[in-house]
C-alpha cells in the first residue's frame, strides 16, 4: 500500500524524512533490494579477492574475465543468453523504482497523483542535451585518470589484469556490448546512487556518510578485478553521487557509465592484440 508521507516530518533537501518509528520498513526494503542486485554482487567480489589473495600465483599474475560468452559454439543461443542475462539484471531497477512510489514515497509531492519515481531520480527525457553533455565530460573526467590508476594498479602488483569482452565473433557482438554497458549504468547508477542515497537520506543518513556507503558498495562489487578497481570505483561513486545530488538526475551519470563500458568493452576487443602495454 502507497504510504503518504506528511511534510512534518522533516526534510534533507527535496527528501523527506522518515520518522524513527517507521524506518525498519526502510532498512529491510533496502537490504532486500541490495540483497537482489549489486550487494549480493559485493558479497561475492569479497569472496573472490579472498581467493585470488590465497592462490599460489600473483595477484598481478591473475585476469578478470568480463562479457564470456556461454555457448561460443551455438551463436544463436549465445545471444540469447546475453540478451536474457541484461533484461533479468535490469528487475532490481524496476523493483526501486517501484519500490519508491509504493513504500514511504520520498516526497510528499506523490499526495497530488503527479509525482512519477522515474521524474524524480532524473531517469527521464526531460534535459537530454544536459544529461549528455554533462554524462560525456564526466566519462572524460573519470575515464582518464581511470585509465592510470589502472596500469599504474597493475605495476604494483595489486589487481589482476582485466579482459574486458570475450564474446565470440559474431555480427550481435559489438551491439550486444553497448547493450552490457547501457544494463551496467542503469543497474548501477539507479540503485547504488539514486535509490540508495535517496533512501539513506530518508532514514535520515548524514550526507557524507551516506555518500561513503554507496561509494564504498560501488567499489566492493569490483573487488573481485583488484584493489585498483575497488579505489578507482569507490572514487568514481563519491564523483557521481555529488553530481546526483547537485542536479539530481541520474540521466548524466547513465550517459558517462555507458560511454566508460562501451569504450573498455567494444575498445578491448577491437584492440586488444595491440594492448599488451596494459596486461
Amino acid at each position: 500500500m502507497s504510504v503518504a508521507v506528511e511534510p512534518s516530518m522533516g526534510d534533507r533537501g527535496d527528501v523527506t524524512v522518515v520518522p524513527p518509528e517507521r524506518r525498519r520498513l526502510l532498512r529491510r526494503e533496502v537490504l532486500v533490494v541490495l540483497g537482489l542486485s549489486l550487494g549480493s554482487s559485493a558479497v561475492y567480489a569479497v569472496l573472490a579477492i579472498i581467493d585470488r589473495l590465497t592462490q599460489k600465483v600473483a595477484l598481478s599474475q591473475q585476469s578478470s574475465s568480463l562479457n564470456n560468452s556461454v555457448t561460443p559454439d551455438r551463436p544463436w543461443l549465445d545471444l540469447a543468453y546475453q540478451l536474457t542475462g541484461y533484461a533479468v539484471a535490469l528487475v532490481p531497477v524496476a523493483a526501486a523504482i517501484y519500490l519508491l512510489r509504493r513504500v514511504e514515497p520520498p516526497t510528499a509531492a506523490v499526495a497530488d497523483g503527479r509525482w512519477s519515481p522515474s521524474r524524480f531520480l532524473g531517469l527521464d527525457r526531460r534535459r537530454p542535451g544536459f544529461d549528455l553533455g554533462t554524462g560525456a565530460l564526466l566519462a572524460a573526467v573519470i575515464g582518464i585518470p581511470g585509465l592510470g590508476l589502472y596500469v599504474v594498479a597493475r605495476a604494483l602488483g595489486v589487481n589482476t589484469q582485466v579482459q574486458a569482452a570475450n564474446l565470440t565473433g559474431q555480427w550481435w557482438t559489438v551491439p550486444v556490448l553497448v547493450l552490457s554497458a547501457v544494463q551496467n549504468a542503469v543497474l548501477e547508477e539507479v540503485v547504488v546512487v539514486g535509490y540508495l542515497l535517496t533512501r539513506l537520506r530518508q532514514l535520515d543518513w548524514r550526507l557524507p556518510l551516506a555518500v561513503a556507503a554507496s561509494s564504498l558498495l560501488r567499489g566492493s562489487y569490483h573487488l573481485y578485478q583488484g584493489f585498483g578497481a575497488f579505489v578507482g570505483n569507490a572514487v568514481m561513486g563519491v564523483v557521481f553521487s555529488l553530481v546526483y545530488l547537485r542536479w539530481r538526475r541520474v540521466g548524466p551519470l547513465v550517459v558517462a557509465h555507458t560511454i566508460l563500458d562501451v569504450v573498455a568493452f567494444v575498445g578491448y576487443t577491437l584492440l586488444k592484440d595491440h594492448l599488451a602495454w596494459l596486461r
